[in-house]
Order: structure tokens, then C-alpha cells, then sequence
């Protein structure tokens, strides 16, 4: 079985191929007796993981990354026993091949190795295996990039009332530092398959803003909106919304070199912008599974999501899988509309290659109107430049018919060719002067961590611009940021000792677990937080000590 890409969940039963080192597959035996492939992999050049209990087989050769997952026991076995025996035999190969080439080199003869020793005995104990499981995997697929489109948003001009002078800061303290010296290999080899979220990193892997703030920076662009709340026609107006959900991968394109802070349980992160005309709340509410939960409201809208992520390494690769919805609804005509997220790919981790990718669908639904539904697809990069980080997206009347269709790159942004007036509609800011020194931050995310002296005493104590070890990093004080974040973190494992021996659980303070209408568990907005702040104020209530 491989694991889906193409929406996220589930498997699919694809027919494979292992031969001679090279792993083949396609949907049935009939396209591959045809010659039609979905995807090659040398399985010399994959990092292999196991999961003996859940018959899981991972393979990651850096570009490619393969999950599968056996019916049986024994099927389990044999896969592992000959994918192992196949590496080998891949291995031994190349060396074969390497020292015959310069044996050739030094006798000046022909290099046949065609009857080698190892290529003899593994044709005797590896044989071609075939075999049909359940696997969930990506097709290759011809590249859809515009196509037009990337033609189209060069001509475009970026949004003016995006990037107007805020009157906040423009750079950070201390430039990022150097996290070369950082034993990551090892840090992750003894990681493989696990959830990193789990896993605590040296200081000088972190970027100073913790994953409530990454959640808020996804408010970037929350003029589109705006825009969407003044838009009667529902097809343009499901348009809007689905460039607002694009937009919210851009900040990633400059980020893969740093992570940001797990929130401690009970941390929170207020965001009030006139200038956008939102104010946000999150707080970290469950540890263990991780949750964040936040809400934003606006004139416009409101904003809402918990999400969970996952965060595993699988040798050559980090896969960030996010679960949980996004919502929004639209103050004007009483839509509300609910998304999921798309997995984000780290691949080459370990090397100067390093890239970053989304890939998958989104599918966009209003849950009070069935007028029309809207997928995105986020293309896999296979190697071409001009699909690179490509998104295409329909909009889809109740019948299946497009309405409307738009396209272009999470990086470059987003232009619709069936509106009446053809259009870009969205583009990211500009990235700020030295940005690369800074993180790759935007210069909204230059913004997350500013603590100016009229906001402090406003704050609750468990605010992330208040988090000591984060603080320390932003001011470039590595060593004090490790024993800090040591400090922040122990202090959490006593906190929960002493729940756990009153037998008491964690109770957040903004938020409440519901269930939504489908039955999932879901964090809600409990509208105490702006009621305490507006009135009596933070110092006047029982807060907890995060650190």
C-alpha cells in the first residue's frame, strides 16, 4: 500500500516492481505490463525506516519520498528481507563499477562486469519480485505549469495597501546565527520516523517566533478578505478566498533553514493591527497531541483553526502534516467557508540542496451555501523549473461545471483568467532589505516579536513576546538561549507532574473543545480574552507561570 498524496489521507493499492535494485510501480499489472509508470526509485540511494507493528516501509531518497504499508505479517517481511537484499546488491554494484573503472583506467582496458561476481549471486537470491499492495503515491504527471500565468503576474504591479509603511520595526536585533556547528545528523538519524515536535532542538536551530505567530502570519494578506466581503457574485467572491488560502504558504519560501518554538502549554499570543483592521488571539491548549488553536475578527471576518502537526524525518526528508480546518466567515452575507492544509516537504535536509515544497489539495467548502466548491492542487516539483511551487485552482458550480478558473506559484501569486476583468489576484510583498540575515522573515514576521514599552503592561504574562528564551534568541544570545529554553521546558514537564498527580488535566484559558458538525473534535474561541483586556486587564486575574 502507498499512502495518498493526492488528497492526503488514505492508501491506494498501486503494483510494484522491485529489480535490481530499482523500485517501479504503476496503478495495475496491466500499465505496467504497457510501460505506463507513476515513479522509479534506486533503493540504494533511500533512506529505508521500518514500523514492524503498523507494517510500515518508508523510503526517502531526497527528492522522492515513498510511504508504504503492508496488508500482512508476512507480505511485511518479504518486502523488507528483498528490499534489503536490493539495496545491498545496488551497493555492492556501484563499488564493483567504481573499481573496475579504475582498474580500467590504470590497465588501459575495458571495463565488463557483466557477469560479476555479485550481480550472479544476488540474480540467484533476489529474483524480480511483483507484487500489488496498497500504496498511497503521487503520480509524476505532465508539469501544468502557465502557463500565461507566470507572464501574466510579471507584468503585475504588488499591491500597494499591502506594503505601506506600518510605523513598526523593520529588522531584528541580531542577525541569525550560525547553526553549522550543530550535530543535525545525528540529532535526526536517531529520529527517523518519529514526531520531531516532540524531539527538543539546540537553540540555534529555532527562529524567534514560536508556531502561534507562524499561525497569525497567515493574516498577511487578509485584504483579500476584505475584498471577498464586498463581492456579491459568489463564484468571484470563492475566488478571493482561495487566494487567501494560497497565501499563507508564502512566508515559507525563505524558511527552511530554522524552526520555529514549540509553544509551551498555556502560551498565548495576542496581534491587534489597525492598520489591517483584525486583532488575533492563539494559545498553545493541549501538549500532548500539540495543539494551537487562534481566532481574528475583523469588520470583515472572522478567523479561526486548531491545527496539529506532525513533524517526521525520514532519512533524507521532513514532512511537516498538518490536520485540522481552516475557518472563515463573511460578515456581509453569512458564508462560512472551511479548508484543509496541504503537507509541506523539506528535501535534502542534511545538505546545500536543501528545498522546500507544498504539494497536495485543498478543497474549499461553503458550509451554508452548496453554490460552488473550489480545489487547488499543489503540484509536486519534479525537477522543472517552471512547475516549481506551481498552485492551479477551479471553481466549481453545483453541478461540476468551471467557473472559474486561476493559477500561478505560492511564491509569485495568483492570477484569474475567466473574470470578467482577467486579473492578478494576489502577490506577495516584497521581502524586506537583508532579509536572509534575518531568518528570510517577511517583513509582517519581522513584526510578530516587537515588544514596544506602551503594549507590555497590556500583555498577559504567558504572551510569547514575554517567553525569556525566545527574547534571548532575537538578541543573539545563544548560550543563555539554551539554558533558558532548558528552564522553560523543565519547568513544563513539573507542571504537568503535579496535574497528573492531582489527577487533574490542563484547562485553557480562551479556548473550549467542542465538537463541530461533523462530529470532530474541534477548539473554539471562548470570547473571554479581549473582555478581560478591554476591562479589568490581565493583572487582576489568576495567571499561569510559564517561565
Amino acid at each position: 500500500m502507498k499512502r495518498r498524496k493526492w488528497p492526503l489521507k488514505g492508501w491506494h493499492k498501486r503494483y510494484f516492481v522491485l529489480d535490481k535494485g530499482i523500485l517501479r510501480y504503476s496503478k495495475n499489472q496491466h500499465d505496467f505490463s504497457k510501460g505506463k509508470m507513476h515513479g522509479a526509485l534506486d533503493v540504494s540511494l533511500a533512506v529505508m525506516s521500518v514500523n514492524k507493528k503498523a507494517r510500515r516501509i518508508d523510503l526517502d531518497a531526497g527528492d522522492i519520498l515513498y510511504h508504504m504499508k503492508a496488508k500482512t505479517p508476512d507480505l511485511y517481511y518479504i518486502w523488507v528481507t528483498k528490499l534489503s537484499a536490493h539495496r545491498m546488491y545496488k551497493k555492492n554494484e556501484a563499488a564493483h563499477v567504481h573499481n573496475g573503472f579504475l582498474q580500467a583506467l590504470s590497465q588501459s582496458s575495458h571495463l565488463s562486469h557483466k557477469n560479476s561476481p555479485t550481480q550472479d549471486m544476488v540474480s540467484k537470491v533476489v529474483p524480480t519480485l511483483t507484487s500489488c499492495s496498497p500504496l498511497n503515491h503521487q503520480g509524476l504527471g505532465e508539469s501544468m505549469a502557465s502557463r500565461k500565468y507566470r507572464a501574466s503576474l510579471s507584468k503585475a504591479p504588488a499591491k500597494l495597501n499591502s506594503i505601506k509603511n506600518t510605523g513598526h520595526r523593520t529588522t531584528l536585533p541580531a542577525v541569525c546565527p550560525d547553526n553549522s556547528h550543530v550535530g543535525l545528523m545525528t540529532i535526526l538519524y536517531n529520529n527517523i520516523g518519529k514526531d520531531l515536535s516532540r524531539v527538543s532542538m539546540p537553540a540555534a536551530l529555532n527562529e524567534p517566533v514560536c508556531l502561534l505567530q507562524r499561525l497569525c502570519e497567515e493574516l498577511e494578506y487578509s485584504d483579500l478578505l476584505d475584498t471577498a466581503n464586498h463581492t456579491d457574485d459568489p463564484y468571484q467572491r470563492m475566488v478571493y478566498i482561495a487566494a487567501f488560502a494560497i497565501s499563507g504558504y508564502a512566508t515559507a519560501q525563505y524558511r527552511n533553514r530554522y524552526k520555529p518554538f514549540n509553544p509551551v502549554l498555556g502560551e498565548t499570543f495576542e496581534c491587534i493591527r489597525e492598520d489591517r483592521g483584525f486583532r488575533y488571539i492563539s494559545e498553545q491548549v493541549s501538549h500532548h497531541p500539540p495543539i494551537s488553536a487562534c481566532h481574528a475578527e475583523s469588520n470583515n471576518f472572522n478567523f479561526w483553526q486548531d491545527q496539529r502537526w506532525k513533524n517526521k524525518f525520514w532519512g533524507k526528508s521532513l514532512e511537516i502534516m498538518p490536520t485540522g480546518m481552516v475557518n472563515v466567515t463573511l460578515k456581509n452575507y453569512g458564508d462560512h467557508y472551511e479548508w484543509n492544509k496541504v503537507v509541506t516537504c523539506i528535501h535534502n535536509v542534511l545538505s546545500q540542496q536543501r528545498y522546500l515544497e507544498h504539494y497536495g489539495e485543498v478543497i474549499i467548502r461553503n458550509l451554508k451555501s452548496s453554490v460552488c466548491t473550489c480545489k487547488i492542487t499543489f503540484s509536486r516539483y519534479w525537477g522543472s523549473d517552471g512547475s516549481k511551487n506551481e498552485v492551479q485552482g477551479q471553481v466549481l458550480d453545483e453541478t461540476g461545471n468551471i467557473v472559474h478558473r486561476f493559477g500561478g506559484f505560492w511564491h509569485e501569486g495568483i492570477f484569474c483568467d475567466t473574470l470578467p476583468n482577467p486579473q492578478c489576484i494576489w502577490k506577495p510583498n516584497p521581502q524586506p532589505k537583508n532579509y536572509m540575515i534575518y531568518y528570510g522573515f517577511s517583513s509582517f514576521a519581522m513584526e510578530m516579536n516587537e515588544l514596544t514599552p506602551d503594549l507590555k503592561p497590556l500583555l498577559p504574562p504567558t504572551d510569547t513576546r514575554l517567553r525569556p528564551d525566545q527574547r534571548l534568541l532575537e538578541e543573539g544570545k545563544i548560550e543563555e538561549t539554551d539554558k533558558k529554553k532548558d528552564e522553560v521546558e523543565e519547568k513544563q514537564r513539573e507542571r504537568r507532574k503535579i496535574l497528573a498527580k492531582r489527577g487533574e488535566e490542563h484547562i485553557p484559558c480562551f479556548f473550549r473543545k467542542t465538537l463541530d458538525a461533523a462530529g470532530k473534535e474541534v477548539w473554539l474561541y471562548n470570547g473571554t480574552y479581549w473582555k478581560i483586556r478591554d476591562n479589568a486587564g490581565f493583572v487582576n486575574v489568576k495567571n499561569l507561570e510559564l517561565w
